[in-house]
């Protein structure tokens, strides 16, 4: 850090629960911050955006060991900028609803430290929105009020008007209320709320473990009871806690349904992302790492020969990945191909492709690399080309085999190894015997290996749980290590697989 330097600190809304529904400004200062001081109900997954040598500081706010007092958060806030530093102050939701922003950035404006407010999406927003309750309509509230249920604590007088609020025509919204629930009900039908009155409470809003309770206001502290919510939650009452045509997040197929993905870390990341997007519970048990093999003779021998080839064919996302940072480590870029044309097995490795800015120049309608062969063969004539596979080492002889036969000067160098990775496995084997996962898929041959190398196949077999595989050769696998499959993707990809289990609540 240079000498001098001033410190700057921003207070960050790291939104209502999931990662990615913190805004873009606030994801950007992640990644660039000195130090994170970060709140209990920031997701853990956003600690991901950090730099490697950034410093972070976790301060719950609770009773117990770890725990931190808002005197002992201020202090930490004063001593890391005063030091120069740039610091992030994440906090859930929004920094400034109910979250103590106001004491934080008083004490910094009097300490004479800069800073900047980066709202965030508030959970009394989130939650209702994701449990299709519209805060706002014009047919039955045109105003709404947010209300702390958990005022500071010693504090004598209530600033909370209870007869204002039971006659109250619109949404009320109360943050932290669970603890106080029967004091709050209470109060709303003693000042002369009606008791049939509409309310819901919506605890672990935006995540795949979202529960909704919707009953009268009477009998909600007994509903929330009987189903077991607890914090974090939201209490909302008033009509539009009636309205449930409009429940969208909760009526996905895959709402809550625990998938363990087991590809490599970074497959694994990928992956989970898209499980989170169609509501799902992503448990993550890498089976594989990846070894990149371009340090090999080979390999580099054949680098500099790549302008030489009429065709360059690239069999997975992966090898293109590791194909590019090699690239990239010898200060080269995509000009080593040359005139050459580049093949991908499918829409993925295309994509992936496009991010270096090579645009495939063929790519098959079923993602095999059967299909991948035939189909190359019948799009250009291969007789006397010179071709280079670029792909996995495990890679079947299949698609060398179909392009010799055409007559192609074939040569097939691997990029990269797959070998297992050992992973803590035995929660995983309780929760499958105890029937808590609901899939278990493999994106390839080797992630089927590597998995049922730690899991017992028969544990699996004779489990709820179901099996989901990416394509047919992973497929044949999983068969042959003695493991049902119960589907197969039509599509050879990720998004393919999604669907295909998606397929399934049909």
């Amino acid at each position: 850090m240079s000498q001098g330097k001033k410190g700057f600190v921003y207070l960050v809304g790291a939104g209502p629960g999931r990662a990615d529904l913190i805004t873009v400004r606030g994801a950007e200062l992640l990644k660039t911050a000195d130090c994170i001081i970060c709140d209990k109900l920031a997701n853990p997954a956003l600690l991901k955006l950090a730099r490697a040598n950034a410093e972070i500081i976790h301060v719950p706010k609770r009773i117990g060991g770890g725990s931190f007092t808002q005197e002992e958060i201020n202090n930490l806030l004063i001593e890391k900028a005063s030091s120069g530093q740039t610091v992030v102050r994440l906090k859930g939701g929004d920094p400034c609803i109910f979250g103590r922003g106001a004491e934080e950035v008083a004490l910094l404006a009097e300490a004479g430290i800069d800073f900047e407010i980066v709202p965030g999406v508030t959970a009394a927003i989130a939650a209702a929105e994701y449990a299709g309750i519209m805060l706002t309509d014009r047919r039955y509230s045109s105003q709404v009020v947010f209300i702390t249920g958990h005022e500071a604590e010693g504090k004598k007088d209530t600033n909370i008007d209870w007869h204002l609020l039971a006659k109250f025509p619109g949404t009320i919204v109360f943050y932290m209320a669970m603890g106080n629930l029967d004091f709050i009900v209470e109060q709303l039908i003693k000042n002369g709320m009606e008791d049939d009155t509409p309310a819901a409470v919506i605890a672990d809003a935006t995540l795949p473990t979202q529960r909704a309770v919707r009953t009268s206001l009477r009998q909600l502290s007994n509903k929330c009871k009987h189903e077991k919510i607890e914090p974090p939650a939201i209490v909302i009452v008033g009509a539009a806690a009636d309205d449930t045509k409009l429940s969208w997040f909760m009526k996905k197929p895959l709402f809550g349904r625990s998938i363990v993905v087991t590809r490599d870390r970074c497959g694994n990341a990928d992956f989970a992302a898209k499980i989170i997007q169609h509501a799902g519970n992503p448990i993550q048990f890498p089976a594989i790492k990846l070894k990149p093999l371009t340090g090999s003779n080979q390999f580099l021998q054949t680098l500099v020969k790549l302008a030489e080839y009429d065709w360059i064919i690239f069999t997975s996302a992966n090898g293109v990945s590791i194909f590019f940072d090699c690239l990239q480590s010898l200060k080269k870029d995509a000009r080593v191909f040359g005139p050459a044309k580049i093949a991908a097995i499918g829409r993925e490795t295309a994509a992936k492709l496009d991010e270096f800015g090579i645009n495939a120049d063929f790519v098959p309608t079923a993602f095999t690399s059967k299909e991948l062969g035939k189909q190359l063969i019948g799009f250009a004539n291969l007789k006397g080309k010179k071709i280079l596979l670029l792909r996995s080492q495990l890679a079947s002889n299949e698609l060398g085999e179909l392009l010799e036969q055409a007559g192609a000067q074939l040569d097939d160098v691997a990029v990269y190894t797959a070998v297992t990775e050992k992973s803590e496995s035995s929660r995983l084997k309780e929760k499958i015997a105890d029937s808590k996962i609901d899939w278990l898929t493999f994106a390839s041959p080797s992630s089927a290996k590597g998995f049922f190398a730690q899991i017992p196949g028969d544990l699996v077999n004779s489990s709820n749980v179901k099996v989901a595989s990416i394509g047919p050769v992973t497929s044949e696998q999983l068969k042959n290590l003695g493991v049902r499959v119960d589907v197969t993707a039509r599509e050879h990809t990720t998004d393919g697989l999604l669907a295909a289990i998606e397929g399934t609540y049909e």
